[in-house]
């Protein structure tokens, strides 16, 4: 498959390509990035072909949008489609220490400030209200440069749910009725609150994070199912589960803490089927979501020019059929699950 065939989001005009550029990483995820390398990592993205950008205020208290906007606003807006989040404003506060950690966070003042290596003065705080969101929108617009973004995601609403419903959701439902975004969207690290909010009738898309992958596919028990016969599009994120399918070797993350050993088992165990076939692991991670037909796009974060290069390539590996026959067969992929 093209990496970078488009394709619509629901039945919305916005299209994507099929693999997307995730920016939290230029945001300083775990390691600096810096501006010089950010711009590289997204030159060298737009050079190939990613024509689809997921960002939010949450990386790197802004700085993720900022440095994708220095690049992305000048290039032609039409030739691409950007998505940003709602859920948190950024307030002026201290610099927060450094270091390494979960990437959620619990609390009202959503700091997050465990896993982004670069020092900023503004703080997440969590807010889904209307007003909240209008806010939060304007402020990401004014970081990235841009008049508008096609898709907003409401970002991580786990312990928000009413207030998501009732405020965050009727303001980007009236966002798209007047032609600000083109695309409704909540993002998530869990399958069943997802499945709620595309119940309402008011998503033409999902970002999934982390549900549907080599290691984990709670996503297909309901909301693959329900947003096929919606007709709402899933982007797939964390298909690497925060590293572990990236390189599976002690020490390596699951879903952004240190991987259990008997996932990290099971990750060497798929490796092993993959390096039969002469296929890196990494490519049946990027892969394997899109033998769904409700997943329309799959999104890898990047901090380098050469982790950009290595997506595409991995997205664009031939995989044999018998690769994903074998790893059925060997009990390491349900049997019902669609592969590619």
């Amino acid at each position: 498959m093209n990496p970078f065939e488009r394709t619509r989001l629901g039945s919305t005009e916005v299209e994507v390509t099929r693999l997307g550029l995730g920016l939290a990483p230029l945001g300083g995820l775990y390691r600096a990035v810096g501006a010089q390398q950010a711009s590289g990592t997204l030159e060298r993205a737009w050079e190939l072909g990613f024509r689809y950008f997921d960002t939010a205020p949450l990386y790197g208290a802004g700085l993720s949008e900022q440095r994708a906007g220095a690049v992305l606003s000048g290039k032609p807006r039409a030739e691409f489609a950007l998505s940003t989040k709602v859920g948190r404003i950024l307030v002026p506060g201290p610099e927060q220490p450094r270091g390494g950690g979960r990437h959620r966070s619990e609390p009202a003042v959503d700091h997050n400030d465990e896993i982004w290596a670069e020092p900023v003065d503004l703080t997440p705080t969590w807010d889904f209200s209307a007003e909240g969101t209008r806010r939060s929108y304007a402020e990401s617009l004014d970081r990235l440069g841009l008049d508008r973004a096609d898709v907003l995601h409401i970002h991580d609403p786990d312990d928000h749910y009413a207030d998501a419903l009732a405020g965050a959701l009727p303001a980007l439902v009236a966002l798209r009725e007047e032609g600000r975004i083109g695309a409704v969207s909540v993002g998530m690290n869990q399958a069943d609150m997802l499945a709620d909010f595309v119940r309402t009738g008011h998503l033409d898309t999902v970002l999934l994070a982390g549900r549907y992958t080599l290691l984990d596919q709670s996503g297909l028990a309901e909301l693959l199912p329900l947003c096929a016969d919606r007709g709402v599009s899933v982007i797939a994120g964390g298909v690497y589960n925060s590293g572990l399918l990236a390189d599976p070797k002690p020490g390596a993350t699951y879903d952004y803490l240190p991987a259990p050993a008997e996932l990290l088992d099971r990750a060497l165990a798929i490796q092993d089927v993959c390096a039969k076939h002469g296929v890196p692991l990494r490519a049946a991670a990027v892969q394997f979501p899109l033998g769904h037909p409700a997943v329309a796009s799959v999104v890898l974060g990047a901090r380098s020019a050469d982790e950009v290069t290595d997506a595409a390539e991995m997205f664009d590996h031939p995989i044999p059929g018998q690769l994903w026959r074998d790893l059925k067969d060997s009990g390491l992929l349900p049997e019902e699950v669609p592969t590619p």
